[in-house]
C-alpha cells in the first residue's frame, strides 16, 4: 500500500527524532516494554525540544464494530492521565489512528476533541493538535471554536 504524503512526513519525523534521541532512548523503550492499543507510555525527550514524549497506540479501523471508538478514546484518556501524573503543562497530539491506520477522520476528530474537552475540565494544560493534512485540519477546525 503506498504511503500518503502525511504518513511519509510522519515517518520521516519519527526516523529523525528517534535517531536524535540516541541509545538512552532505546534503552528506556526496552525498559518500559510495549504499549498495548489504547494505552500510553511516557519517555524522556532526550535531545528533542520536548522534555517528554508520550507514546500511544491507536486502533486500526476495522469497520467500527471492533471497539475502535473506545480504544481511540482510551488513547487520549491515557495520554492525559500521564500529562496530569507528570505535571506537564502542554501536550501535542497528531491525528491518532488516521492515515495508515484508516480511522475515518471526522469520527477520530470528534473523539479527540471530546476527550480533550473532558480532560481540560480537570487539568490545566495547553493542548495542540499537530495536523499535517488539510482534510484532517478541516475536520478538527469544524469542531473547535
Amino acid at each position: 500500500m503506498p504511503r500518503t504524503r502525511a504518513c511519509s512526513a510522519a515517518a520521516a519525523w519519527t526516523e529523525r527524532s528517534t535517531a536524535r534521541r540516541g541509545r538512552r532512548y532505546w534503552r528506556e523503550c526496552r525498559r518500559i516494554g510495549g504499549c498495548p492499543t489504547g494505552e500510553a507510555r511516557i519517555t524522556s525527550g532526550y535531545r528533542l525540544r520536548a522534555r517528554h514524549v508520550i507514546h500511544t497506540v491507536g486502533p486500526v479501523w476495522r469497520g467500527g464494530d471492533k471497539c475502535e471508538p473506545e480504544l481511540l478514546a482510551s488513547c487520549y484518556r491515557s495520554c492525559f492521565a500521564l500529562v496530569e501524573r507528570n505535571g506537564l503543562r502542554s501536550v501535542a497530539f497528531p491525528a491518532i489512528s488516521c492515515g495508515i491506520y484508516g480511522y475515518p477522520v471526522e469520527e477520530a476528530a470528534a473523539i479527540a476533541v471530546a476527550e480533550t474537552r473532558a480532560a481540560l475540565d480537570r487539568i490545566d494544560a495547553r493542548v495542540t493538535f499537530a495536523l499535517v493534512n488539510g482534510d484532517v485540519r478541516l475536520a478538527y477546525r469544524r469542531l473547535l471554536p
